[in-house]
């Protein structure tokens, strides 16, 4: 058994102020949206002057976890992929002269929402059972039907089936 007291603690309210200015609390998001909004900002300044500036909405910008040095940029389709792969040494240095230091650029696809779901069609039931046999199935009947013998406990079955489905 564990006989050891437990710890004093004295529940004090803090001012807001110290949290945001605690590294560990909101502080630190705070610091981290700051520098993706001033990012942000740096690489529409550096897409217009590649005249580019039309794939900023496109484009969702990050640091790759881990290193300070490596840009990760998010795109929403292969063609803006492939054009900022080709224009990637100069967007490093435009960068560069806005004072965002960068040493590699990823370019990565977004994956899509899916834009699709089943839906029944509009004006029809959801379910419509078929009410009788269509011509070949009918026909299979009939056909086996002729072939029993007239007494058979399986004619009668098979009888009485194409009694109750209607055409």
């Amino acid at each position: 058994m564990n006989f050891a007291s437990k710890p004093n603690r004295t529940k004090a309210a803090h001012e807001w102020l110290d949290y945001l200015r605690d590294s560990e609390g909101l502080g630190g998001i705070l610091a981290k949206t700051e520098d993706l909004a001033k990012l942000r900002i740096a690489l529409k300044a550096a897409l217009f002057e590649l005249d580019l500036d039309n794939l900023t909405p496109k484009i969702e910008a990050g640091w790759r976890s881990g290193s300070q040095n490596e840009l990760f940029l998010l795109v929403s389709g292969a063609s803006i992929a492939t054009r900022l792969q080709q224009v990637l040494p100069s967007l490093i240095n435009e960068l560069g002269k806005k004072g965002v230091v960068c040493t590699a650029i990823k370019v990565r696809l977004k994956p899509a929402p899916l834009a699709w779901e089943v839906k029944p069609r509009e004006g029809h039931p959801a379910s419509v059972r078929p009410k009788g046999f269509n011509a070949v199935a009918r026909a299979s009947w009939e056909a086996l039907v002729e072939k029993l013998a007239p007494d058979s406990d399986l004619r009668k079955a098979v009888e009485r089936l194409l009694q109750s489905k209607p055409k």
